[in-house]
């Protein structure tokens, strides 16, 4: 079972059909792993059980596409918790298969981010109507990231800035939500100079906000998209271009 409920406050369950990562532009070869990747630290720990027979090898769990189908409720889903389901390591098969699960579940919020968003645009006409796609961006280096989301059409386009690892200029046009957190184990709190600015503009721009517990903000700012104004926000862009 790889759907389980999660502690995690943006979503409701975590789910896994594939574990494991290569790293952004890494290969079996030449991992290029994130040092603060909690994922791995889990998957290695567990090696040779049954959620991780290869610990942190890309590997595809086809018993577990069934367990979205057996919840009822509505829910989001943060979908490939372990991996990054647009990895470019990953066999097409694998990723079309999650995406035929997350089409045919529709009253359930897909959730997913990526750190390989060039990846996107093959599958931006397969995006399912209930997907939300993000990028990872944890730092000023990993901006270019946003470029390629700004470029796809998903239901909802969000960025997860977490980590949070230091000041970041960013531009939050065409994006539908931000989320926000420290690194922990080992914890690293992020500077509230780095923080306030991706608020403020936030804010400026009418964007939903979400703070992960773990930044000991003075406030509790935990918004999420409303998916009907947004999609009125798209036709109303895509009009006028």
């Amino acid at each position: 079972m790889s759907l389980n409920k999660t502690k995690i406050e943006w979503t409701d369950f975590t789910w896994n059909p594939i574990t494991g990562c290569w790293g952004p532009g890494g290969s079996r070869e030449k991992p290029n792993w994130c040092p603060y990747c909690y994922a791995k630290k889990i998957a290695t720990r567990f090696e040779g059980t049954i959620a991780f027979p290869r610990g942190f090898e890309p590997t595809f769990h086809p018993d577990r596409l069934v367990e979205p189908y057996k919840l009822k409720k509505p829910s989001r889903i943060f979908t490939c918790s372990m991996s990054d389901l647009f990895g470019s390591w990953l066999p097409d098969h694998w990723i079309g298969e999650v995406l035929f699960t997350v089409a045919n579940n529709p009253k359930h919020a897909f959730m997913v981010f990526t750190k390989c968003p060039k990846n996107l645009f093959k599958w931006d006409k397969f995006f399912p109507a209930n997907l939300w796609v993000g990028v990872s961006v944890n730092e000023q280096k990993d901006i270019e990231r946003i470029f390629y989301l700004r470029m796809i059409d998903p239901k909802i386009r969000f960025i997860s800035f977490e980590p949070l690892l230091g000041p970041i200029d960013i531009n939050l046009d065409r994006i539908d939500w931000i989320i926000i957190g420290a690194q922990t184990n080992p914890v690293k709190i992020p500077k509230k100079d780095w923080v306030l600015p991706l608020i403020e503009q936030a804010r400026k721009n009418n964007i939903p906000i979400f703070l992960k517990n773990n930044l000991h903000w003075h406030e509790v700012i935990q918004e999420f998209p409303n998916q009907r104004s947004i999609q009125t926000e798209k036709v109303a862009r895509l009009s006028s271009l």
